[in-house]
């Protein structure tokens, strides 16, 4: 694990001190130059997938910290089995081993992308924004989030529901590369999303979404531990589904201890699209699974006795064991990853501890 530290002279930006930054890659960091005015005075948790003894170059001026799989192997031991390897999942390592209140992860083919105007929009902050706003998901009001400024809750509107519950995922959208699957991909190779939405939603309460992982952020002491990517990758029959897992995991937790989600703004630009085909051989299986998965998760019911996140994950397990694995034998596994992944997370964050491993230095 590497470690650099930068200086700067810049106004400190919003939740300097709260927010790490997470960004799973294969190559050279070359794409934070771009960034760097929005990114620059926060921390950065890199996790180096692939090869461990190939270099990752960072640009100078970042204050970050660097893991590749010998680092995880050496931290966890036995339980590195929960992260998977040659896949970008193994970015939910870095919301492990951070000790701040908030994440926000990107991918590294992930540009600043332009509003209308011209201007360039600082995704950090307008998820920040999303974050320490409430959400409204037992109510959908047409207007939106009534919370942004020049918007408010529309006649007919509950007011015993304007206070909103705590918000506890951001996700974000992309302009130029649409996050399609591999089909879509091959029937629509030359589409592109020119489309500016100024609009952020609440997630209604009972309602899935396909979460992506690329522009996300949380609120890692309300939902982290849920924030689990699954075993994708190499030695396993999926990927690609990473994102998606973890979505359908933190909605029906979120929807069982009352905290929102929103989806929306801000865009980044996602420069490249990835490979149809190498992608269809990824996903084809869960393509075929989701129409099983999807009405499972829909139909997942948590106990009240289940008060916490990790209480709420244990038992998700317990359920994906009973009722997934006629699927295919692969959800006994991940099954048994997911409290895996559980008991590592309460290891690297064992209760009172935040103060005496900042940054989530080993």
């Amino acid at each position: 694990m590497a470690a650099v530290a930068a200086s700067s002279h810049a106004p400190t930006p919003l939740l300097k001190d709260e927010l790490d930054i997470v960004i799973p890659t294969i190559r050279n960091l070359d794409f934070l130059e771009m960034w760097r005015p929005f990114f620059e005075q926060y921390h950065l948790i890199i996790v180096q997938d692939g090869d461990p003894s190939k270099t990752i170059n960072v640009p100078e001026g970042f204050d970050y910290e660097l893991y590749n799989r010998n680092d995880i192997n050496r931290i966890l031991g036995p339980k590195a089995s929960c992260i998977s390897f040659k896949d970008s999942a193994c970015r939910c390592f870095g919301y492990m081993v951070s000790k701040k209140k908030y994440i926000y992860t990107i991918d590294d083919d992930c540009f600043v992308a332009k509003d209308p105007s011209g201007k360039q929009i600082n995704a950090l902050e307008q998820h920040i924004k999303n974050l320490l706003s409430p959400s409204t998901p037992h109510f959908f009001n047409t207007l939106y989030d009534p919370y942004r400024e020049g918007a408010d809750f529309v006649r007919g509107y509950p007011f015993s529901l304007r206070e909103g519950v705590k918000t506890a995922v951001s996700h974000g959208l992309w302009l130029n590369i649409p996050d399609y699957d591999a089909p879509t991909q091959l029937v629509k190779p030359l589409e592109r999303n020119s489309r500016y939405v100024d609009a952020v939603l609440t997630i209604p309460k009972g309602t899935l979404f396909p979460m992506c992982g690329m522009n996300l952020a949380f609120d890692r002491e309300l939902i982290g531990p849920a924030m689990y990517f699954g075993l994708m990758g190499d030695g396993q029959p999926i990927g690609r589904y990473d994102d998606m897992w973890a979505g359908w995991c933190i909605k029906v937790i979120c929807d069982h201890l009352g905290l929102g989600v929103k989806t929306g703004l801000p865009y980044i630009w996602h420069s490249k699209a990835s490979n149809p085909f190498v992608n269809l051989r990824k996903e084809y299986k869960g393509i075929y699974w989701q129409e099983e998965i999807i009405p499972f998760f829909q139909a997942v019911a948590l106990p009240k006795d289940c008060t916490s996140v990790q209480k709420c994950y244990i038992e998700l397990s317990k359920q994906v064991k009973e009722k997934l694995s006629k699927i295919d034998p692969y959800f006994d596994k991940l099954a048994d990853a997911m409290v895996t992944w559980i008991e590592a997370w309460d290891e690297q964050n064992p209760a009172g501890a935040a103060a005496e491993k900042p940054n989530g230095k080993a």
